[in-house]
């Protein structure tokens, strides 16, 4: 397995810790939104500093260019900010539908960078995937003049992360370890418009363990093993992959009890793996 190779696998890795955001965050119930992401984001952090100090042995590590604490904070802060403002204006599941467009963006973006060249195969790939998400997450959506507001604010999420993901090819020479600090700097912007519009509440029971199985997988190490794969792997493979995500997060629900399963899943699923077949297929000769 080459470098690109073993960067794309890592960073896949992401897209299945985020197929457990939905069930680990239902399980962390009665935390208010802004509360769950300073707490989990806290919690990624910490781990994170902890994590590269042992690794370092206490030596110092070069500094993160200012650009690149930019977009770290603006992507994961951005991002949520965004994502739960359309929750809160628009419904779920159009609201979800609008803001899954970020794989499909990623790999559009993805070939306009030097060196890339979007082949037809990833366009059929990533449109597959779009249709499987939209199968999956709810197929009978109904859009309303009257949501505006919470689209738009889906589509700005969407922009955020596909933005983020592939600006931070820029900064190929920042460890990952740095998505750490941008994760603290995250868990405090939270913890401030927390405090302004939410009204604390804490977790109660096995909420808490929900709230930690967050801050260590899909709001974690997600994030750091995704930095290390849109740096150094194949982002337009990555773009098509990540419609796992919400395919897989239903499953999880379905399996849980927490949601129902039918015809749309189960073709949702096989057009995903459809489109990740045909994307998988071009790799070689589209690089």
């Amino acid at each position: 397995m080459d470098a690109v190779s073993r960067a794309t696998a890592i960073g896949a890795l992401a897209v299945v810790l985020w197929s457990t955001l939905a069930l680990l965050t239902v399980l962390a119930v009665g935390v208010p939104p802004l509360q769950l992401v300073a707490m989990t984001f806290a919690i990624a952090g910490t781990v994170g500093i902890a994590a590269r100090a042992l690794r370092s042995g206490g030596r110092t590590k070069r500094s993160v260019p200012v650009g690149a604490w930019v977009l770290g904070v603006a992507g994961l802060f951005g991002y949520h900010a965004f994502y739960f403002a359309a929750l809160a204006l628009a419904p779920a599941v159009e609201a979800n539908l609008i803001n899954y467009l970020w794989p499909l963006l990623i790999v559009l973006f993805a070939g306009l960078l030097p060196g890339q060249r979007l082949g037809a195969r990833h366009l059929v790939g990533a449109a597959l995937g779009l249709g499987g998400c939209a199968l999956a997450i709810g197929g009978g959506a109904g859009f309303d003049a009257a949501h505006l507001p919470g689209y738009a604010c889906a589509l700005g999420a969407a922009l955020a992360w596909s933005g983020y993901s592939v600006l931070n090819r820029r900064f190929g020479e920042v460890p990952s370890d740095a998505v750490a600090g941008f994760c603290l700097v995250t868990a405090l912007l939270a913890a401030v418009v927390h405090l302004a519009f939410e009204t604390t509440r804490w977790p109660e029971g096995g909420a808490w363990v929900a709230v930690l199985g967050l801050g260590l997988g899909p709001v974690g190490l997600a994030f750091f093993v995704w930095d290390h794969g849109v740096k150094h792997g194949d982002l337009r493979l990555l773009g098509v992959l990540a419609y796992f995500a919400p395919v897989f997060s239903t499953l999880w629900l379905v399996l849980a009890g927490r949601a129902e399963g039918g015809i749309a899943l189960w073709v949702g699923c096989a057009l995903v793996v459809a489109g990740a077949l045909v994307a998988t297929g071009l790799r070689t000769a589209g690089r």
